[in-house]
């Protein structure tokens, strides 16, 4: 399936983006449960947990509620807050075994002005990631709540040794399952030629952050890039529903095009290319949240 997604070149206040999305079900699981929302000013990856379909459907209306604000070109922080509340209890509603702990990871990017600023939001709520490619510099801005990320926290664990550790799919927040469903917010200023990378934990759990760097600063169109990052978690063993979405600044409040200042050549095109270890509540031991 093809969605395309460009804003009026002629609109002024907000940011300019081209964005790509690809997801496989991998090559272990029988369904994929991750859903994936890129329509200004919203790009999304939600990873579904829980027993049948649970994960599925609960992913899927997280994505429902987050595309109504794509009828305006920014959102506000106050916006993001409501469509998740709104997700939380429509999860929270669903009834029937099929169903019983369903919940999802929320992962996003999307687009404010601030004082005639352009500024990247992101929110986060679970270990679903966001990464962020800007000039020389290359970092995941979102913090996973996950077991592994509290372990190496406590200096418990290396980022090594989180990658093979039994509990690594194991997530401390998520959105309709378990206590906590408080997101985590990041207001960044967008600069011309970001680009920003949603992922599910089926791309990072098997391709490692230099890789991904690596990608991302190919000068090639963000489709290619997506569909080659989700080729390289597939050659990695694709264990895991595998998800991601590129979005980059074409131009910015204030900035003009991009150019040679561009972190590649993109365009228009937003592509999602239906090309299964599960995100799980944590269920420890004397523990809480969620296994996913």
């Amino acid at each position: 399936m093809i969605d395309r997604s460009l804003s009026d070149p002629d609109l002024e206040g907000t940011v300019r983006v081209v964005s790509a999305s690809a997801t496989h079900v991998g090559h272990v699981r029988a369904t994929n449960e991750d859903s994936l929302l890129s329509a200004i000013p919203i790009h999304l990856v939600a990873d579904g947990m829980g027993g049948h379909n649970a994960g599925e459907v609960a992913s899927a209306i997280a994505v429902e509620e987050f595309e109504k604000l794509t009828l305006q070109q920014n959102v506000t922080v106050e916006q993001l807050g409501d469509a998740l509340h709104s997700a939380a209890v429509r999860i929270a509603e669903l009834g029937g075994e099929s169903t019983l702990g369903a919940g999802t990871t929320v992962a996003l990017v999307a687009t404010m002005v601030l004082d005639g600023v352009g500024y990247w939001v992101v929110m986060n709520l679970g270990d679903s990631r966001v990464y962020r490619l800007s000039g020389e510099v290359f970092e995941q801005v979102s913090v996973d709540h996950s077991v592994v990320q509290e372990l190496m926290d406590r200096g418990d664990i290396s980022a090594e040794q989180a990658r093979i550790h039994p509990y690594r799919h194991m997530v401390t927040r998520a959105l309709g399952a378990g206590p906590e469903s408080d997101p985590d917010y990041w207001l960044i200023p967008a600069e011309t030629g970001d680009r920003m990378l949603i992922c599910s934990d089926g791309l990072t759990g098997e391709v490692d952050d230099e890789a991904i760097e690596a990608m991302l600063r190919r000068p090639l169109d963000v489709r290619t890039i997506a569909e080659d990052l989700v080729g390289l978690a597939l050659d990695a063993g694709g264990h895991d529903n595998v998800s991601v979405v590129i979005v980059e600044a074409v131009e910015v409040v204030g900035q003009s095009l991009a150019t040679e200042a561009t972190a590649g050549t993109s365009t228009p095109d937003e592509e999602q290319t239906e090309v299964d270890e599960d995100t799980l509540p944590r269920h420890l031991p004397g523990g809480e949240g969620q296994d996913r």
